[in-house]
């Protein structure tokens, strides 16, 4: 049975992702991916990435994302397009601020001004589908 997981992006669209050891072998296309730790079914997203080459690039900060943040699962979304891929990771990093990768620059402008850090993001985490 595949595993698939909707993850919302700050725009409300929905993404779905499917667990990497499901999309074996790995595809040499382009992808969305995003490393995961879980707490029962809800799953706290570590780092979002984007790749014109999943093959390649999707265990580049693997190591650091277990060692530091707990990582335990890769999920990916296929997806050709270049300015689709990077589209949909902005979105997915403006609602759930993944610690490995940067705010975005309108939260980082907010938090400056409040005077606080960025709103924690486990409020909205996705859940599996």
């Amino acid at each position: 049975m595949t595993r698939q997981f909707d993850i919302i992006g700050q725009s409300g669209a929905l993404y779905r992702y499917k667990a990497l050891e499901e999309l074996k072998p790995v595809s040499p296309g382009g992808a969305n991916y995003l490393f995961v730790s879980w707490n029962g079914d809800t799953a706290k997203i570590i780092h979002a990435g984007e790749t014109d080459s999943l093959h390649r690039a999707v265990f580049d900060n693997w190591d650091e994302a277990c060692a530091e943040h707990g990582a335990g699962e890769i999920l990916a979304r296929l997806n050709i397009t270049g300015a689709v891929r990077r589209a949909e990771q902005a979105d997915i990093v403006a609602k759930h601020r993944p610690p490995m990768n940067p705010a975005p620059p309108a939260a980082k402008a907010k938090a400056a001004k409040a005077g606080a850090p960025p709103a924690d993001p486990a409020d909205s985490a996705p859940q599996a589908g």
